[in-house]
């Protein structure tokens, strides 16, 4: 009679272990500074492309966005942050890395980083611990700013940090998505003018959290984002990661 209790509670466990197991949803961890970061409220329309990442998904995907206001791939990883993620990774999960931004804040020590050495060093660090939990890892360069010179000329402002970006995938054969290229385009084609539409650049009065207007030409509004977090999208397309996913 034990035996047979003890069996039947085995097996419970067993598929109660199973069930857990096969119902555990994709995870797509975020990690990256405030162009992808979660808003609140107080700071609407200001939203970042990854808080409207998960309307792209059907439900057996989960975004979890990790990415900050402010971090650089060096301070991410020392305020620990990163570990929080890598506590989290299971098998099959993703990680989306995008740093620059932040990493060339030369005047902020506990941010900065040499595109050459040390933040090509955190990418490759980013890239092997999420391997070593059996996750996937996807490099992104960092989302153009909107800086045109007077003659309406797109002036670059992000240095090497999105060769380096290139490079590292590269070098250990990770998918890489090019914002800055995407951006850029989009912003070039949309001109001095329009492009507005895509930025935090409002007219006084415009937005309730803003009654003075605001000139932000690096964080996005919300149409801005949905454009970003498309542009990922349709590049997930095409390197053929997690199509079956999507909506």
């Amino acid at each position: 009679m034990k035996v047979r209790i003890l069996l039947v509670v085995l097996m419970c466990v067993g598929l109660s272990a199973f069930k857990s197991s096969e119902e555990r949803k994709i995870h797509l961890y975020l990690v990256g500074d405030s162009t992808m970061a979660n808003k609140s409220e107080k700071r609407y329309p200001e939203t970042g492309w990854g808080m409207v990442f998960q309307e792209f998904f059907k439900d057996g995907v989960v975004v979890d966005n990790h990415a900050l206001n402010g971090r650089s791939s060096k301070s991410f990883i020392g305020e620990g942050h990163w570990d929080q993620v890598l506590n989290k990774l299971q098998p099959g999960d993703y990680v989306f890395i995008q740093f620059g931004h932040n990493d060339q804040k030369d005047r902020k020590p506990d941010r900065y980083t040499n595109p050459v050495t040390t933040y090509r060093a955190n990418l490759e660090r980013y890239v092997r611990e999420t391997r070593e939990k059996g996750a996937h890892p996807i490099l992104l360069s960092s989302v153009v700013r909107r800086n045109f010179n007077d003659e309406g000329t797109l002036i670059d402002t992000h240095g090497l940090y999105p060769l380096i970006t290139r490079m590292v995938s590269e070098s250990v054969d990770v998918p890489f998505i090019d914002l800055q290229l995407l951006t850029e385009m989009k912003v070039i084609e949309m001109g001095p003018e329009k492009s507005q539409e895509l930025y935090m650049c409002l007219q006084p009065g415009e937005y309730p959290n803003y009654p003075d207007g605001n000139k932000d030409n690096t964080h996005f509004n919300n149409f801005g984002a949905h454009v970003v977090a498309r542009m990922v999208v349709e590049e997930l397309k095409k390197k053929d990661i997690l199509i079956t996913d999507l909506k």
